[in-house]
């Protein structure tokens, strides 16, 4: 009983980036600038895509998927950091919300992990098989696989976070972060850390390595495809396709890797701070750029949603 209330009196602090105000002041500023531009960015392509009738294809489906979770995935971190960043880290979490903080940006990011894989796999299809795209992927099977990314995240991140806060906390609760992550909380535990070391590692395959793999294996295929296509202008359309899509691969996994695909050991607090917030704050905004500039059918679409509610 008495560790139960010791659990639940523990409060996480967090490391502000700088002891000086202004610094403090300045990251606050830019990343509500991000943040406001990934809100704006992501509901614009998730509203197009519901609003515009020539969208309704595989492709913007699992786009519209993506940004609605880069929303919510971002809205996890946001709003806690840019509070603690104006109360110079005064401001703790409790350990439930944590938790919670915790669960929900594992959910969201590994379920946008393989959301991009799957993405991959739509744009294979699409150019090896273009006459029987639409057969192959019918709505019923995107759903599935929209639907079974948030089934495998939630089950990788509840496993997760459950394990590592079932470890025991004891001495300073302050974390060299911004947010609840999961190796910098597992540095403040005081227990035997081998199992969910060994569970950090598992994940991290199953949702970077593996899908990674597949995306770089369809790419070899999808760039063979587009090569023997005869005219230029469908051959610059695929590779615009296809460029917007690898851009927000390489970000996402390349930073995620830095980070999670290296022994717990060597985990740099500074290092590993300043590499979350590409893929916390840069990459949820920069997505809806890169596919709106790199995408025709999209800008178009936008245009003609915008110009019918100034009509009406």
């Amino acid at each position: 009983m008495g560790d139960e209330n010791q659990t639940t009196e523990i409060q996480f602090h967090f490391h502000p980036f700088s002891p000086i105000l202004e610094v403090q002041m300045f990251i606050f500023v830019l990343f509500l600038l991000l943040y406001a531009g990934s809100l704006f960015g992501n509901a614009t392509i998730s509203l197009t895509v519901w609003a515009e009738p020539s969208l309704h294809i595989p492709m913007y489906f699992f786009l519209a998927n993506l940004a609605v979770l880069e929303i919510f995935y971002s809205s996890t971190v946001a709003p806690l950091a840019l509070v603690n960043l104006v109360a110079m880290g005064r401001v703790p979490i409790s350990f439930a919300g944590c938790g919670t903080q915790m669960f929900f940006f594992a959910f969201l990011g590994s379920a946008d992990c393989i959301l991009l894989g799957i993405m991959a796999y739509d744009r294979f299809v699409a150019i090896r098989d273009p006459l029987r795209y639409t057969l192959i992927m019918r709505r019923q099977l995107c759903a599935q696989l929209a639907g079974g990314a948030l089934v495998l995240g939630f089950i990788l991140a509840l496993q997760l976070t459950v394990l590592i806060f079932h470890l025991p906390f004891c001495g300073h609760n302050r974390i060299t972060h911004f947010y609840c992550d999961v190796l910098p909380i597992l540095r403040l535990a005081c227990g035997d850390t081998r199992m969910q070391e060994a569970m950090i590692f598992i994940v991290s395959v199953i949702i970077l390595t593996i899908p990674f793999s597949l995306i770089s294996i369809s790419y070899i295929f999808i760039i063979t495809a587009i090569l023997k296509i005869r005219s230029a202008e469908g051959r610059n359309k695929a590779f615009s396709t296809c460029s917007s899509h690898l851009t927000v691969v390489l970000l996402q996994y390349g930073c995620c890797s830095l980070i999670y695909l290296r022994p717990s050991s060597s985990y740099n607090p500074e290092m590993g701070r300043v590499v979350s917030v590409v893929y916390t704050f840069v990459t949820p905004v920069l997505n809806p750029l890169i596919y709106s500039m790199r995408n025709k059918e999209l800008k178009d679409a936008l245009n003609k949603v915008v110009r019918r509610h100034l009509l009406q």
